[in-house]
């Protein structure tokens, strides 16, 4: 199941609704209902954007969001005149009373101009309203194309002719953005035969006032207006626009609708009959700008509470990047590993131990029983550290766990022991760092319910996610640094050259299952007694070995023996 925009008609790949929604929508339409996604990683657009060293862009339609350029970014906008003179007509919005009214006037108006020959480009607001004025416009008997991203595979070839004699685009805000809509259509062939038809063609539709533009509705935002009138009067071709505004649209009912509803009533206006003045024109301005303002207050607010977390991602990222590059700097990733345990060992010391109660012994136990589960410490080592002071401890400690370090990197080898390191802190800090997103998530949800308690939500946030952050990194360190000497490594020896085997060792004979033909039961770290080949082949000896499988090929008779003794089979298990 995919999403559609309902403003371009654009497919949303790879997002889904949240909170259940998106299942429910799938239980409804009987599709298979897939489990909710987890974040992993979450930025805010604003705080993409200022990741950039240097940041700058080139628009046609930035002056009217100057403000939150420089508020949120601090750059500011710089209008350059065009490159030729705009010589675009852009007439003051009618508006009629209700819905129905503005729909037919618009579909009049574009048949007015059909008659004569002169392209027009109809921009709609959603998908819905889109595909209602094909409708009229069909039953019209008006020829015209619709351009929405439903049909998006004709998308090029739709505004390559949306500039041709007698053409009718009806499309909703995407309306081939980013391109010019060439008068006379787009020239096919670079032939002089073709060149002059192309020519003839083009200022035919500039006598006739180049393109029309007509918007069935106000939007919220001057600028995606303003980017549907750009769309006529490109490098100083002739152009026009209008707004057709009903007191029935989203904008006029909630913001200025009023005040000209009361003035179209005052004057007795029949409902077909529009009414069409500048003062009502800055009026709906106005109205836009009152909604451009609160917009702009939510982004403001999202970058305010996303900050806070930046903050955090941008220490948990640094941590990481540490981390991941440890090869590039060797010494900066221990020291950070180091200090990770410096960090762990400071808190559990001061969580059980204090200057008063140094020789509490059941204080000590505890403490022990804890620092066991890092790495294996002496009560009697301890104590005699502990005389001295808590330092003295720390620094014991930590000098026991660069000795391991050491110890892990001679037995395993240094690449090995690197990446068995990164491996379980990379694992630790992403696994919490996923869960921290979801929780913040939730809070940030929930915390503008503390207005109701005449507190401040983005100061409650701030402190709230300080605790969490706090609560993760204290995770990440606990979770990381008990896991790190538990791994035990096992390398198959099957798998090594001849020139990497190491010896075989064999363990207790008390440990074997004679019974097994598995002979690697044996091939394993030194045990602290280990017993001779020879103590062991007699111990075998007084059990009776099942026969070697007739399937497999017998060996030979200067080959190991099957039953794992050690001899030769021609002197073990050969038949006399």
């Amino acid at each position: 199941m995919i999403i559609v925009d309902e403003f371009t008609g654009r497919l949303l790949y790879g997002r889904r609704f949240s909170e259940g929604l998106h299942q429910a929508i799938e239980a409804k339409e009987n599709v298979s209902i897939k489990q909710e996604s987890k974040t992993l990683a979450t930025i805010s657009l604003q705080n993409y954007f200022r990741m950039y060293k240097k940041l700058a862009g080139m628009t046609g339609t930035a002056a009217t969001e100057a403000e939150e350029f420089n508020k949120i970014y601090h750059t500011d906008v710089v209008v350059i005149p065009t490159h030729l003179s705009m010589i675009r007509k852009d007439h003051a919005d009618v508006i009629y009373k209700t819905e129905k009214a503005k729909f037919n006037a618009v579909v009049e108006e574009i048949a007015a101009n059909y008659k004569i020959g002169r392209p027009v480009l109809v921009g709609t607001t959603s998908i819905e309203k889109n595909e209602y004025l094909a409708k009229l416009l069909k039953n019209k008997g008006i020829p015209h194309e619709l351009l929405n991203a439903k049909h998006h595979e004709r998308e090029a070839q739709i505004i390559a002719k949306a500039g041709e004699k007698g053409a009718v685009t009806v499309a909703t805000n995407m309306a081939g953005r980013g391109v010019d809509i060439i008068l006379g259509g787009m020239l096919k062939k670079e032939n002089q035969s073709e060149i002059k038809e192309w020519q003839k063609q083009h200022d035919e539709v500039v006598k006739l006032g180049g393109l029309y533009v007509i918007g069935t509705e106000r939007h919220e935002a001057r600028r995606i207006d303003n980017q549907l009138r750009g769309r006529s009067g490109r490098q100083g071709d002739p152009g026009e626009s209008r707004f057709f505004v009903s007191l029935e649209d989203d904008l006029m009912r909630i913001f200025g609708g009023e005040q000209i509803s009361r003035l179209m009533t005052f004057f007795n206006l029949p409902e077909d009959t529009p009414l069409s003045h500048p003062m009502v024109s800055r009026a709906i301005e106005q109205a836009q700008v009152k909604v451009e303002g609160f917009n702009f207050d939510i982004r403001k607010h999202l970058v305010e509470f996303d900050d806070v977390l930046n903050n955090q991602r941008e220490i948990i990222y640094t941590l990481r990047k540490k981390i991941v590059l440890a090869k590039e700097n060797i010494e900066e990733f221990y020291q950070t590993i180091f200090d990770i345990f410096l960090e762990e060992f400071n808190n559990l010391i001061n969580n059980f131990l204090i200057e008063d109660n140094l020789s509490d012994k059941i204080l000590i136990d505890q403490l022990i029983k804890e620092l066991n589960f890092i790495l294996s410490v002496e009560k009697r080592e301890l104590e005699t550290v502990l005389k001295k002071n808590k330092q003295g401890m720390i620094d014991f400690l930590m000098e026991k766990v660069k000795k391991v370090f050491t110890l892990r990197e001679k037995q395993l080898g240094k690449n090995l022991w690197l990446e068995i390191v990164k491996s379980v802190f990379l694992n630790s800090i992403d696994h919490r760092w996923m869960d921290h997103l979801t929780a913040i998530e939730d809070l940030r949800e929930g915390i503008n319910l503390r207005g109701y308690a005449q507190m401040d939500p983005l100061v409650e946030y701030k402190n709230e996610a300080f605790s969490m952050f706090e609560r993760l990194i204290g995770d990440i360190n606990f979770e990381a640094t008990r896991r790190i000497f538990k791994i035990e490594v096992k390398v198959n020896a099957d798998i090594l050259s001849p020139l990497e085997k190491q010896p075989m060792v064999f363990q207790q004979a008390s440990s074997i299952n004679p019974f097994s033909q598995n002979v690697s039961q044996a091939r394993d770290l030194p045990s602290a007694n280990p017993a001779s080949v020879d103590e062991l082949s007699s111990i075998s000896s007084n059990f009776r070995s099942p026969a070697p499988d007739k399937n497999k090929k017998k060996p030979g008779r200067n080959d190991p023996c099957w039953c794992g003794s050690g001899k030769k089979y021609k002197k073990c298990h050969y038949p006399n």
